[in-house]
């Protein structure tokens, strides 16, 4: 735990002649979490889904035979488990009452906001991050991007390319293709449909190039931008600064139940007095949980 801001600390903060305090206080990023995943509300210690496997195909029936009956099965749980993250500091009385600038109070609590919103987009983006690594892994056992998800009444399905691509318009074509070809976990068709396009701040000239062109890229023909034209993207395409992976894309489908937030708690803030040495403590919590119910909600690619 570190120690309390004393007068020693900020001590330039006690005589006048300082024109300027820097280092703390610079523009951010409009929110970017809040593009990651679909946000709720919860009044719980934590949430759970759970998958349903649904019917299957009608079957033929013969004049006078009986109807042939289908069963449900439960599916695989995904809990969201909310977290509180916290953080506060500690101002001697005298280092708050000779402070000539406003340094140690006003603009630290702004600081205080600053960390926890970075705090926030450190956490959400950490998801994807590890979205391929088979260390973190979701209710069906698997990390959220994988080619074998297992379904409950067997088989298997794949959130990726079969061969790792680099963001391309063939590879944005082909995720297309597969994106509309997944099923559910019965084997039936569903209409999936690709969202949004999140990708690294490294990926944003390309794919400005891929989508916003014309006609088609790298070619010397007249053919249109197929990809423009269509409009696959209903949700445009953003830019995430937190993540970490330079040639990683990911594309959000229109699954109901894919990527989410929980907020249990917003941020707040508090300040109070210590009444034995009289400094001054402020603090800033928030409670939330981030992760994914059904992994067919992301579909995505670590590059080549």
């Amino acid at each position: 735990m570190a120690g309390p801001i004393t007068s020693t600390t900020f001590a330039k903060a006690l005589w006048p002649g300082v024109n300027e305090w820097f280092g703390k206080k610079y523009a951010e990023y409009p929110e970017e979490c809040g593009m990651l995943f679909d946000k709720e509300s919860s009044s719980r210690a934590y949430e759970e889904d759970v998958g349903v496997t649904g019917l299957g195909l009608a079957m033929q029936k013969a004049e006078g035979a009986p109807i042939n009956y289908d069963t449900e099965r439960q599916g695989f749980i995904n809990r969201y488990m909310h977290i509180t993250y916290a953080l506060g500091f500690v101002v001697t009385r005298e280092a708050f009452e000779d402070d000539q600038y406003d340094v140690v109070g006003k603009r630290k609590s702004e600081g205080l906001a600053f960390s926890m919103r970075q705090s926030k987009e450190i956490v959400s983006a950490a998801v994807y991050n590890r979205a391929f690594n088979g260390a973190y892994v979701g209710g069906d056992g698997t990390a959220l991007i994988n080619n074998a998800h297992p379904n409950v009444t067997g088989g298997t399905w794949s959130n990726t390319l079969a061969v790792a691509s680099d963001l391309s318009e063939a590879a944005l074509e082909q995720s297309f293709i597969d994106i509309s070809l997944l099923k559910n976990d019965r084997g039936l068709q569903i209409a999936l449909l690709p969202k949004k396009l999140l990708i690294p701040p490294q990926l944003e000239f390309e794919a400005n190039r891929i989508l916003k062109s014309s006609l088609r890229v790298g070619t010397d023909l007249n053919d249109l931008n197929a990809l423009k034209e269509t409009g696959k993207f209903s949700s445009g395409w953003h830019i995430n600064h937190y993540f970490t992976d330079p040639d990683a894309w990911f594309i959000q489908t229109n699954s109901p139940s894919g990527m989410k937030m929980f907020q249990r708690r917003a941020m707040a803030f508090a300040m109070d007095n210590d009444f034995d040495t009289e400094n001054a403590k402020y603090k800033a919590t928030e409670r939330y949980s981030v992760g994914w119910t059904d992994p067919r909600g992301l579909f995505a690619s670590p590059g080549a």
